[in-house]
């Protein structure tokens, strides 16, 4: 079965002063989503979620990747990424799992963008209106807290009980401003080997 789009929405957001401080450089955030059907919502408990996602979730990737970097300019231009879904109130959070925790959905967006982190990600349930955070991280480098942000937006009218709204971030440059340091300069402090972090 193909996926149903209702409708899909661009945002941009540009931070020019933080902290009462011009930006040297503005941080830019762009968020790109789809409002689908719920393919499963109706149906009871449904065992084997792989016919739906392997329909819909490639062409949410390919289609929110392309409006993420036509909206940048290029795919070099993202400096970190992100992903989330919201299903409504009559799916699982399986459901809205299931349309974005798939290389068929993420691998369009790590080559276009020619990332090697992985896709941070937030799926919940809710309302319309329901808040979308996006948490996001540097494409490259897991440990540039710079580029540790979360976009936070929400749809008056989705996800309808039976939708799911999937959505992809990114931002052009990192906090205004940043000033914490990086992972590394706090694991050389406490003698903890950058391969083994958690220090196990």
């Amino acid at each position: 079965m193909a996926i149903q789009i209702r409708k899909t929405g661009l945002q941009i957001e540009t931070t020019l002063i933080e902290g009462g401080k011009a930006a040297a450089v503005p941080l830019k955030l762009i968020t790109a989503f789809a409002v689908v059907k719920n393919p499963w919502a109706g149906r009871g408990f449904v065992e084997d979620l792989k016919p739906e996602i392997h329909a819909g979730a490639p062409v949410l990737g390919e289609l929110l990747t392309k409006m993420i970097i036509d909206a940048v300019g290029s795919g070099d231009a993202v400096e970190a990424y992100g992903k989330a879904a919201v299903v409504g109130l009559d799916g699982e959070i399986e459901h809205a799992s299931a349309l974005i925790h798939t290389l068929r959905f993420g691998n369009f967006y790590r080559h276009a963008v020619g990332a090697k982190s992985y896709l941070a990600f937030c799926n919940t349930r809710g309302p319309a209106n329901a808040p979308i955070m996006i948490p996001l991280m540097d494409k490259n480098d897991e440990g540039r807290r710079s580029h540790y942000l979360t976009i936070q937006t929400a749809i008056p009218d989705a996800p309808a009980a039976d939708e799911i709204v999937v959505a992809l971030g990114a931002s052009v440059g990192g906090r205004p401003h940043h000033r914490i340091g990086d992972r590394y300069q706090d694991l050389k402090d406490l003698g903890q080997d950058v391969a083994n972090p958690a220090g196990v």
